[in-house]
């Protein structure tokens, strides 16, 4: 056989970062910086959400839920990209990629089908204002959630355990900050076409299919809100829209970028800066493009700030 002399790799070297070399300490600094500004503003999103009872809704119980998503998948990624900028031996196990790998492909692509729960959340709003209470219900919005997580769980676990039962025996030497599809499956020493076949059909399935029913919805609600007379409640329809439209559009733009292209179109230069800018740099701006610009948030924010002081002193 042709890897019988051949040794079985059983560890990763990132080398995402190897071109910066004089400058990973700034990286160090302003990645950490970042990390701990996008934690602690998550947090009080969420706290603020489950402290008034006045954003007890749909949309920001679905606000809630991808802060808590963002969080999670920065965690998978961000502390060992820190300690690595730092580190001499930028290693990670055989398993450990696989591990954070399988965590990383949950947590983002149950995040494109969140996306898609809260673009039908909209859609009721605005189309159905009347029955929204009834339709949007605390059990449905637990059963989008849910549905969303098992649709992230199922194409993480089939797409794992696919990458990681291909032959690895040449190089260990991985172009990224983290255990990404496109890197680990270019040291593959043998893929059949049926392997990419499958794993480009469920990079598909999961940035189509809920692109397709976040199209869809939008273009009911902009069908609604065009039936507004007046131009005043047009705008004040279509601003609710607004942050959900471009958070869809940095997340949809970066991951078919990565996700969606030929094996023969992969550049590691190119994925590693798109790959920071959803890792860190979107859960930074998604929160305040989502709350901090919104007029009610910012009131319950004043609320729960005012109430904690008062409680303090």
């Amino acid at each position: 056989m042709e890897w019988a002399n051949e040794t079985l790799v059983t560890e990763f070297v990132f080398l995402g970062f190897s071109s910066l070399a004089g400058l990973q300490r700034l990286l160090f600094a302003v990645f950490l910086l970042v990390y701990l500004f996008m934690l602690g503003t998550n947090a009080i999103i969420v706290s603020t959400i489950v402290l008034d009872r006045a954003l007890h809704t749909p949309m920001y119980f679905f606000l809630g839920v991808l802060s808590c998503s963002e969080t999670c998948y920065t965690f998978v990624i961000v502390p060992k990209m820190l300690v690595d900028l730092l580190a001499q031996k930028k290693t990670i196990s055989f398993l450990g990629c696989a591990i954070q790998m399988f965590f990383f492909l949950f947590l983002i692509c149950s995040h494109s089908f969140l996306l898609a729960a809260m673009g039908y959340d909209r859609y009721v709003a605005i189309c159905n204002p009347l029955r929204y209470t009834v339709l949007m219900g605390f059990g449905a919005c637990m059963g989008l959630v849910a549905a969303a997580c098992a649709c992230g769980f199922i194409i993480s676990v089939a797409t794992t355990s696919m990458i990681f039962h291909l032959p690895f025996h040449s190089s260990n030497k991985l172009h990224h900050f983290f255990c990404d599809v496109s890197p680990v499956l270019k040291l593959a020493s043998h893929q059949s076409y049926l392997n990419q076949l499958v794993i480009f059909v469920l990079g598909v399935f999961v940035l189509v299919i809920p692109l397709l029913l976040i199209l869809v919805s939008y273009v009911l609600i902009i069908s609604a809100i065009l039936k507004i007379p007046s131009s005043v409640g047009r705008y004040k329809a279509f601003s609710t829209c607004a942050s959900h439209l471009i958070v869809v559009t940095v997340h949809y733009g970066c991951a078919s970028f990565i996700y969606l292209r030929p094996k023969s179109n992969y550049s590691s230069s190119q994925d590693t800066l798109i790959s920071v800018s959803y890792t860190i740099l979107t859960p930074l701006f998604n929160p305040m493009i989502y709350s901090l610009r919104n007029k009610e948030f910012k009131s319950a924010l004043q609320r729960a700030m005012t109430h904690t002081s008062y409680s303090i002193n």
